[in-house]
């Protein structure tokens, strides 16, 4: 596009009209960067023109400030109420490779994940917008390090662990920040290579981010996609984002000031693609999280890629930092290649009183290539609750190993959360633990290689609903339910897999209330066994 078409399709779009019989509004600015400056070559330092003219049109009452296509080398720029920042095709954002050219905010520390330094930052700002079919480049590579890490098995190795942060963590982390601001719009930019994490809402109210591309490498230390933190009423859609760590992530923390709820969050058609976690809520969880929605996504790994590059977890709720979860509700999920489909995790990393995790919906998730078993687990004195699994398909690769089923599974309660903190787990579908009101409706749990694993087990879990469930049968003798001190269950609208001997093995003293209906139990066998101290009494009536 032209400059001189640019500024003339924006004086009329921006310029308001007569409202009522008042005087009209006056014109917004407008100002390309090329006036102030700006060099296009990529080796000039721009950011003080960028920046003067973004001052200069806060000044004015509002506007745009257009970059055109040319690659503009930049430090940190602060935005101000009223601008919009527009990329246009062709245009880069070069961050610098020197620290020295960002400007530090105080707020975050230093030796955090997140700090002061940012490559496009916004403070305490209204009506703020970064828009256009631009790129914004940090250049994070300059800021990493390999570093000396052990090797751990590939189950559980993450890409990016394998380097660390540079001159004492001192890089552009978030590399966008806005924080405290209402009515943010992001759109249409390719944001990649970023130092550490690539976007953050913190503090803000009504927050829009709709088809963003964030291209982040593997190896990216802490390169997060989209990460928000302590606000409300944001909607992020349609994103392809390609991560070094959690490509979108739920947080409860505010270095700025208050601790605000994360509240009010929907999240849908989204391509999601991480040697961490897909969609995560936590950490840092010190707060509220309340009326969550991620629906209609994609989560994948390519199938040639290295283990260590695909998702650890698809959808991952963890509640360790003393904080709340009330109403998530998750839907329309496809996951390809993920290592754990669904891990839900309250925990004590750092407690306090009031902390739950509770009101969870997961539905319509279908996930193939999963080597990690997905978990419901709380610990002794914390327990999640109200925990939906519908209308679910999950197929593992894993060759689970029967002489996992008896194997100490560690409580690891003060553990930083990932879905193989507790090591090979005893079923090969969903392990639940120390949780009350799971229901597990309509889901398929499905194995492509032999596993001696039970396919669904749960230990110490209080009023629970196991309803139409299609399992593959374990190798060797293992049920394809086990229950091990259980309190009030139902299962219901079951069949026995083929191959199976029996469908539950019932262990513990302290089971009861258990309840077998509508199951197409086989004459003249045994469809449940009973064995460390459980006995037919742990059946309720009709049981």
């Amino acid at each position: 596009m032209l400059r001189r078409d640019f500024l003339s399709v924006f004086a009329l779009t921006m310029g308001a009209g007569v409202s009522g019989t008042g005087p009209p509004a006056p014109l917004l600015a407008a100002k390309t960067i090329l006036d102030y400056g700006a060099k296009p070559d990529g080796l000039t330092l721009s950011t003080k023109a960028i920046q003067q003219a973004i001052d200069d049109v806060s000044s004015a009452g509002g506007g745009t400030v257009y970059a055109p296509s040319g690659v503009f080398l930049v430090g940190g720029l602060e935005l101000k109420s009223g601008v919009t920042l527009y990329l246009e095709g062709g245009c880069t954002l070069l961050g610098s490779t020197s620290i020295e050219d960002y400007q530090y905010h105080p707020g975050p520390p230093i030796e955090g994940d997140a700090n002061g330094h940012h490559l496009i930052f916004a403070q305490k700002c209204e009506n703020v917008t970064l828009c256009g079919l631009g790129i914004i480049d940090g250049r994070g590579q300059a800021y990493w390090q390999p570093k000396n890490k052990p090797p751990s098995e590939s189950w559980r190795d993450v890409s990016s662990q394998d380097y660390e942060a540079k001159n004492n963590n001192r890089r552009p982390s978030p590399m966008i920040e806005f924080a405290h601001c209402r009515n943010v719009r992001i759109g249409g930019v390719t944001f990649k290579n970023s130092a550490g994490w690539t976007i953050r809402p913190i503090a803000c109210e009504t927050v829009v981010i709709d088809g963003i591309c964030i291209r982040n490498p593997s190896i990216g230390v802490n390169g997060d996609g989209i990460d928000i933190s302590c606000s409300q009423n944001v909607v992020v859609s349609n994103c392809d984002i390609a991560a070094g760590d959690d490509a979108i992530c739920l947080k409860s923390e505010n270095p700025y000031g208050e601790l605000l709820p994360t509240k009010n969050i929907a999240i849908t058609n989204c391509l999601l693609t991480t040697p961490c976690n897909g969609f995560k809520i936590g950490t840092a969880s010190k707060g509220a999280f309340e009326n969550i929605v991620f629906n209609n996504s994609i989560i994948y790994a390519d199938s040639a890629s290295p283990i260590n590059t695909h998702p650890i977890s698809g959808i991952s709720i963890e509640m360790v930092d003393g904080g709340n979860i009330d109403g998530v509700i998750i839907s329309n999920i496809r996951m390809q290649n993920v290592r754990a489909p669904i891990f839900v995790r309250l925990g004590e990393r750092q407690m306090k009183a009031g902390t739950f995790l509770r009101n969870v919906l997961i539905e319509n998730v279908d996930a193939t290539g999963a080597i990690i078993t997905s978990s419901i687990t709380g610990v002794p004195g914390l327990r999640p609750s109200d925990i939906t699994v519908s209308n679910c398909r999950i197929r593992t690769v894993e060759q689970g190993q029967a002489e996992w089923v008896r194997r100490e599974i560690p409580e690891t309660a003060n553990r930083y959360p990932e879905a193989w903190m507790m090591g090979r787990l005893p079923a090969y579908g969903f392990f639940v633990r120390h949780a009350d009101r799971v229901r597990l409706r309509n889901v398929e749990c499905i194995t492509d290689k032999p596993d001696g694993r039970p396919a669904i087990l749960c230990n110490d879990t209080q009023d629970l609903i196991l309803d139409g469930l299609e399992l593959t049968a374990p190798a060797g003798n293992a049920a394809p339910i086990e229950l091990q001190s259980v309190h009030r269950a139902f299962i219901s609208g079951m069949r026995m897999p083929v191959g199976a001997k029996v469908l539950a093995r019932i262990s513990g003293a302290d089971s009861s209330g258990l309840l077998f209906a509508g199951n197409g139990f086989e004459p003249d066998r045994e469809n449940v066994i009973y064995t460390d101290g459980a006995t037919a009494g742990a059946l309720g009536p009709g049981g």
